[in-house]
């Protein structure tokens, strides 16, 4: 098993760090610099910035926010939400951003996954998944992407389309379970571990994070090779260090 990376993540509407409980009922969290200085300071190995309505309004990223988080982080960036061509992501690297993520991008357009791949190199490109269960006799995918902040359905298998975008170019996966996103009852094991599974590039965990326990399942059943958490985090239940102490000994290879 390789090194774990612990990511918190800052989920962005108005300008402020928010957290919802299945992409929804979003509350105030935090200052989103404050929040970044924070985490760098206690050690996240990266941080993700999602700007969440941007998509879903129709616009770009938008650079002031991103700007006021890039001068004050230490550590790797990853930023997504309203992304949507090449020149969106050039302009976010030359901003100094680590890591660009496409999410509903990728399903609208998947050529861009290779074309982006292709222009930055696979260490700066990430692929967000969203994904949903469904009911066995449905007629859809047991675990279904869904795009736009997790508003609209596709009725796409969620791992056949990681492998995909792995074959296309990505350098990692950024997992997310609609069903489990701020509930704190654990991440989406099945889920994480089935598409874990199919690839060979980083797989990214996400949503439902509540407990050092949660984190460790992540890793070590659903074979994530990172962890992403937002609400414990945000509020002060665990602090990353805790995180890190915790996994390291329970026999986890930290960074």
């Amino acid at each position: 098993m390789n090194k774990i990376r612990i990511i918190p993540c800052l989920d962005i509407k108005d300008g402020r760090v928010v957290k919802g409980i299945n992409f929804t009922n979003l509350r105030d969290a935090r200052d989103p610099e404050e929040a970044a200085a924070t985490y760098c300071r206690e050690g996240a190995d990266e941080l993700v910035f999602l700007d969440i309505f941007a998509t879903v309004q129709n616009r770009k990223t938008r650079l002031e926010w991103v700007k006021k988080v890039c001068d004050v982080v230490t550590v790797p960036f990853a930023v997504g939400g309203g992304i949507s061509s090449i020149d969106d992501m050039k302009t976010l690297i030359d901003m100094g951003v680590d890591k660009v993520s496409i999410n509903t991008a990728a399903v609208k357009t998947p050529q861009l996954v290779k074309e982006a791949s292709k222009k930055f190199g696979k260490k700066r490109l990430t692929v967000a998944i969203d994904g949903k269960k469904n009911l066995a006799n449905s007629g859809l995918p047991r675990l279904e992407v869904v795009i736009k902040s997790g508003l609209e359905s596709t009725g796409m298998d969620l791992v056949e389309w990681a492998k995909r975008v792995e074959e296309l170019g990505t350098g990692e996966i950024l997992l997310t379970s609609r069903d489990a996103d701020g509930t704190k009852d654990g991440y989406d094991i099945e889920m994480t571990r089935a598409v874990a599974e199919a690839v060979k590039i980083p797989v990214i965990a996400s949503g439902g994070a509540g407990t050092l326990e949660h984190l460790y399942e992540a890793v070590t059943i659903g074979k994530a090779s990172a962890v992403l958490a937002a609400s414990i985090f945000h509020f002060g239940e665990i602090r990353i260090t805790e995180a890190k102490e915790y996994l390291k000994s329970k026999g986890i290879d930290i960074y």
